[in-house]
């Protein structure tokens, strides 16, 4: 019987891939987009303020409600946060990738992917929580800084309204830090990949055409690697958007998307509206990932 249905299998290739394909796509579109649509319906609701009751008939007040100022600074913080942590990953990761793709050799290579990644086996929430002691005021950081005398530059940087806070781990520059250490490894990684695929005869051919060190890096390697930037700039840009742990735990009262939707949805219970809110990530990750396409991307991956 075994035989038979091995056969019978093995001579239709077209039901072997659906059977393999057709679970995860089922439960993609039904968990997944089905979810989206939800959103997406109930956002075009709205809450009676007397009743407190969703009124499900369509319209678009509730949209109207996110062009208030409030909301429109918590889209405008949570991007420019996203966009600041993405440059910042960019810059960090390239050196190091750099190095990994054209120098490390091959043991050395292999210590460094773990290391890269060793972070991501750890639980988001402890890594969280560990930047939220080392930024405290009691904390391992202040304490380094007090050992040089430079508290009174932290206390400085803290006093800038849009940044700081009354300590780093209360703080948008807390934030920042937070994110860009646990978004690294998925910057770091897609331009590693793009960097080796990078072929070597390029160089020598640049070299050979009298073009030094910088101009090479500058007309052939960062043109070919720019890919796999904007690959890693998905993850670390649609991640800082949407992230929800970090403001909670490291930032102060002004509020980001995620927030906002928790907020919205749980205390206030005003669920259009949080669906609302949540659509915007949306779009912006949408826009986003279209530029990223025609930059070619994709193929970094």
């Amino acid at each position: 019987m075994l035989n038979r249905a091995s056969t019978y299998l093995y001579q239709r290739p077209k039901l072997i891939l659906a059977l393999l394909l057709g679970p995860p796509l089922l439960y993609f579109l039904v968990v997944y987009l089905g979810s989206l649509i939800a959103l997406l319906v109930n956002s075009f609701f709205y809450l009676e303020e007397f009743t407190g009751l969703v009124v499900r008939q369509f319209t678009f007040r509730t949209y109207l409600q996110l062009s208030s100022p409030t909301n429109l600074g918590i889209f405008g913080r949570t991007a420019g946060m996203a966009m600041a942590v993405t440059i910042a990953d960019a810059i960090i990761a390239f050196p190091l990738a750099y190095y990994i793709a054209r120098y490390a050799s091959p043991r050395s290579k292999t210590f460094l992917y773990i290391a890269v990644t060793l972070p991501l086996w750890s639980s988001y929430l402890v890594r969280v929580y560990a930047w939220k002691l080392i930024l405290a005021k009691e904390g391992i950081f202040s304490w380094f800084l007090n050992l040089f005398g430079l508290q009174g530059i932290l206390d400085w940087i803290l006093s800038i309204p849009a940044i700081g806070g009354s300590s780093l781990s209360l703080s948008p520059i807390g934030m920042f830090i937070a994110f860009c250490y646990i978004w690294l490894p998925y910057m770091i990684v897609p331009i590693q990949t793009a960097l080796e695929r990078v072929p070597k005869s390029l160089l020598e051919a640049s070299s050979d055409l009298g073009a030094n060190a910088a101009q090479t890096f500058r007309n052939v390697i960062l043109p070919l690697a720019f890919p796999g930037v904007v690959a890693g700039s998905i993850f670390t840009f649609s991640l800082t958007l949407g992230d929800f742990i970090v403001p909670q735990s490291l930032g102060n009262s002004r509020f980001f998307i995620g927030q906002a939707v928790y907020s919205y949805q749980g205390t206030a219970g005003n669920i259009p509206l949080a669906a609302a809110m949540t659509m915007g990530p949306v779009v912006i990750m949408i826009a986003y990932l279209v530029i990223a396409r025609k930059l070619g991307a994709f193929d970094a991956l």
